[in-house]
């Protein structure tokens, strides 16, 4: 079994492991990645793109992946206001790694919609080989479903590009809960592009007085954004959803119940959030001791994702294969 990981990151150019809790973490960010410590720490950039491009090339599970970076954050005029050192990788750097290794990655832009030069910035980078787009709106602040923004998805829809949104929790970066709910997806939908929403709505830690049900495998305790996407993917025939970052503790309890609404998996895509960490032994996937101690063994991070999710979602499952009906090559001349 073959299939492509719709969901991975580049790092910025920018990236520094420098800091306390850096230099403490870097170990095991580093062994999650398979990569020399001190090699991720004096020459983090490079080492990351060789390790992800390496990685690729040797998984027996993953062909290619959808590599993207993140746009910074600006203002209502354009005007950049923050740009995360570790998150914000450029859309140059993005086609540069995909070019290099063609046979790895294929690239997504991320352009922040309130720049002002947006609808020509995503013809630019569809002409360097883009085949969708990516939103880290909660970080940038946006309301998705501000009428502004309909020009910009109706770009999307007319050059046929998947535009990834994430829905639910969001640790590695500043964000904003309001603007991480499935509510964001209504517009981009209504417009007519075809969206993916990344991590299935879950993660938010909802259950402050009752800490330990933000881990149970109760669906009484799960995110009400899941049970909403459930049901818009039955519904929206342009929705799509990513099982990306799912092996994190607060999405991985929903495995198993995912796993058995079949109803939506000619919907659902497979994806890491590749460099994500994850645990395989101490989760609340609840896999047996022996198969936990088999994945944690497998050494490349994208085998090992994958054989977790293949206890849920065997080798036939449309998981794997529904990919093919999303990555299309742009159309650039079939605008309206």
């Amino acid at each position: 079994m073959k299939t492509v990981d719709t969901h991975t990151h580049l790092l910025s150019r920018d990236v520094r492991f420098d800091r306390l809790f850096d230099k403490i973490a870097v170990r095991f960010f580093a062994r999650n990645l398979g990569v020399d410590p001190t090699a991720l720490k004096d020459r983090p950039w490079e080492t990351y793109v060789q390790a992800m491009a390496e990685a690729v090339r040797n998984s027996t599970y993953v062909e290619k992946t959808c590599l993207f970076g993140v746009d910074s954050r600006v203002d209502a005029r354009g005007r950049e206001t923050h740009r995360d050192r570790t998150v914000c990788a450029g859309n140059s750097d993005v086609i540069e790694v995909a070019h290099r290794y063609p046979d790895q990655f294929i690239p997504f832009f991320s352009i922040n919609p309130l720049r002002p030069d947006a609808l020509d910035l995503i013809d630019e980078y569809v002409e360097k080989g883009c085949a969708g787009a990516k939103f880290l709106q909660n970080y940038w602040q946006v309301d998705l479903n501000d009428e502004a923004l309909v020009p910009y998805y109706r770009k999307l829809r007319d050059l046929r590009l998947p535009l990834i949104v994430h829905i639910g929790s969001e640790f590695a970066i500043e964000s904003k809960k309001q603007y991480e709910g499935s509510n964001m997806l209504r517009l981009p939908l209504q417009a007519g592009v075809t969206v993916i929403a990344a991590h299935m709505g879950l993660g938010q830690i909802g259950h402050w007085r009752a800490p330990w049900r933000n881990l149970s495998q109760n669906p009484v305790w799960f995110d009400r954004d899941y049970f909403h996407i459930l049901e818009m993917l039955e519904v929206h025939e342009n929705l799509y959803g990513d099982l990306s970052a799912m092996l994190l503790p607060l999405r991985a309890r929903a495995l198993k119940h995912l796993a058995g609404q079949q109803q939506v998996h000619h919907k659902l895509l497979f994806g890491t959030d590749y460099p994500v960490p994850f645990t395989i032994r101490f989760n609340t996937h609840r896999l047996e001791r022996e198969e936990k101690k088999r994945i944690a063994g497998i050494q490349n991070p994208f085998d090992r994702y994958a054989a977790a999710l293949l206890s849920f979602f065997p080798e036939d499952n449309p998981l794997y294969t529904n990919h093919q009906r999303i990555l299309t090559p742009p159309h650039p001349h079939e605008q309206d």
